[in-house]
């Protein structure tokens, strides 16, 4: 095991009495801390996250978001991928009723997102989202990509017309529109359209990329260039994936979380979950034996 691997495994110590009996798999110790020399972007801690009818999708979760490193969420259907990638940026504000409990620690400045002080809008920037299916505005492509920034309430045009090209550009898809920016965004390929998000999504300098099953709805050709995009923004960027596809997570993320039934099992260097997981259910998942 690494330095920067974090599983749920207890370790035990010279001074650590042994235990009398083996801890029970579905009940997994909490996870441990990351190692100093990987620094972190956020803290998620004693995240629990509950519907307006009372349902509890998300419970006691613990997990280390690392500094420009991919981290990739996986577990079978309903587990709560996506609602747990959701929390992060305040989605569930928008229906009344939702509610959260522990925190989402932003460093270095050590702000609660989920805290009642915490703006949910100005965080939405701070933490952008890029959903499962491509979701442009209808609107043009320049005016896509702009949204953020007047929200942000910038005005000036010279800064507005740097910031939509730059944040094309890192979307890889400037070359391909930049004759066209006031076209409708809605008259680019499926692949561009999710591209143009992602851009959407970097305009306001956010920082963390949330990406939600970004390329279940795309053609392998356009797959490849998102996962290509993917890797590239991680070196100025982080980024949280969450993905069905287990090949997926094991090419493009560095770190890689397993939940189940609302849990976080596992958590730890994508190379070691994928060849030498360490709690059975994560074992039983990664190959094949339910999903």
């Amino acid at each position: 095991m690494t330095d920067t691997t974090m599983t749920i495994d207890k370790t035990k110590t010279d001074t650590q009495p042994a235990a009398p009996t083996k801890a029970e798999p579905d009940m997994p110790p909490a996870i441990k801390p990351a190692a100093e020399r990987d620094p972190l972007r956020a803290r998620i801690e004693n995240f629990s996250f509950y519907y307006s009818n009372g349902f509890q999708a998300i419970k006691q979760v613990d997990m280390p978001i690392l500094d420009r490193k991919i981290t990739a969420i996986i577990g079978p259907s309903g587990c709560g991928k996506s609602t747990l990638l959701r929390s992060l940026n305040r989605m569930h504000d928008l229906y009344p009723g939702n509610r959260y409990e522990g925190k989402v620690i932003l460093e270095p400045e050590g702000e609660n997102l989920i805290g009642p002080e915490a703006d949910p809008v100005l965080v939405r920037l701070r933490v952008g989202m890029v959903f499962q299916k491509p979701n442009p505005f209808p609107k043009s492509i320049y005016e896509n990509v702009a949204a953020g920034l007047r929200v942000r309430g910038i005005k000036k045009r010279a800064v507005i017309d740097e910031a939509v090209e730059t944040a094309l550009r890192r979307a890889a898809i400037w070359d391909e529109v930049k004759d066209k920016l006031h076209g409708s965004a809605y008259d680019l390929s499926g692949g561009q359209q999710q591209r143009l998000c992602i851009a959407r999504g970097l305009a306001p300098n956010p920082e963390i990329l949330l990406l939600d099953e970004p390329t279940s709805a795309l053609d392998p050709i356009a797959t490849a260039k998102v996962e290509d995009l993917v890797q590239e923004l991680s070196e100025t960027v982080t980024i949280v994936i969450v993905t069905h596809n287990m090949q997926q997570a094991a090419r493009i993320s560095h770190r890689t979380a397993f939940m189940y039934l609302g849990e976080a099992i596992e958590f730890g260097d994508t190379n070691q979950i994928f060849t030498n997981p360490k709690h059975p259910r994560t074992e039983s998942y990664i190959t094949g034996r339910y999903g």
